[in-house]
């Protein structure tokens, strides 16, 4: 098994989109690369603490590539959005590929310039090595699951 953490908005559409996708075991929201430890919610919508709004993907690569993966993650954001997806502002809507295997940098550094194709802004998707993460609290976990018609910028129909 591997794992990637994703940042792109909302972390309750983008969970519910990987959740969908063939080859994806695991999915967990949470909070990554911030600068306090143990953040609730609420400290990390002041813009404050650093942290993006992730979504923790463990996947088995026997089914689904990390290529495979990033090319969802970019149809279901705009990567050249700062701080900013669907109706969500702020610091922890930001757009992030966060990396725990080194392995993975020059994978993710060819789907970014890739990318970086398609568009005449420049890319703001950060690539980081994964610092922190923290697990968000349980009324998060799965929120489109327990709230079918809860807010989604994310279409889950896309591909």
């Amino acid at each position: 098994m591997k794992e990637i953490y994703l940042a792109g908005g909302c972390f309750w559409g983008l969970q519910a989109y990987f959740d969908l996708k063939k080859g994806i075991v695991e999915t967990v929201v949470g909070y990554a690369n911030g600068n306090t430890e143990n953040p609730t919610y609420e400290q990390v919508c002041t813009n404050a603490t650093g942290f993006a709004e992730t979504v923790y993907i463990k996947y088995d690569e026997n089914e689904i590539s990390l290529v495979e993966i990033l090319e969802k993650f970019w149809k279901v954001i705009d990567p050249t959005s700062l701080n900013k997806q669907g109706g969500d502002i702020g610091t922890q809507y930001r757009t992030g590929i966060y990396y725990t295997d080194e392995k993975d940098l020059s994978i993710i550094k060819e789907s970014l310039l890739n990318e970086s194709k398609k568009y005449n802004k420049p890319i703001v998707t950060e690539v980081e090595k994964l610092r922190n993460f923290y697990r968000a609290e349980e009324y998060h976990q799965k929120y489109l699951e327990k709230n079918p018609n809860g807010y989604c910028h994310i279409d889950l129909s896309i591909d």
